[in-house]
């Protein structure tokens, strides 16, 4: 069984560079355009990884993680944050918020897949 990948960003050429490189590597994706979209799709069942970006509509990437975090098998889930935000401050909030790595736009394929690879294997 593929593992479940859910990408987060508001970036519609953002989801499909990581939707189309995420599934050549074995992953099943679903995708969301802000955090409060993703709540509303959170499937009842198994989700083996979250990539969010951090600054969104309605709800940005921290409070995405914080409620993620919430969910029945969320806890140690691991959480990427995909953004362009280079600030110490919020990297230490998304870490404090339950994050497990963060990586900066624009991004290489290559590392985005070594880090994917690190923690969640196909």
């Amino acid at each position: 069984m593929a593992k479940r990948v859910i990408i987060v960003d508001d970036s519609i050429d953002v989801r499909r560079v990581l939707r189309m490189t995420l599934e050549q590597e074995g992953y099943e994706v679903i995708e969301a355009d802000s955090g409060r979209q993703a709540l509303e799709i959170y499937p009842e069942d198994h989700v083996d990884m979250l990539i969010t970006d951090l600054n969104m509509p309605d709800m940005d990437g921290i409070e995405l993680i914080k409620e993620v975090r919430k969910k029945p098998g969320a806890r140690f889930m691991p959480i990427i944050m995909l953004t362009g935000e280079t600030q110490p401050e919020k990297k230490q909030e998304a870490k404090n918020a339950g994050a497990t790595g963060w990586i900066a736009k624009p991004f290489r394929i290559e590392q985005l897949l070594a880090v994917v690879r690190m923690i969640c294997p196909a």
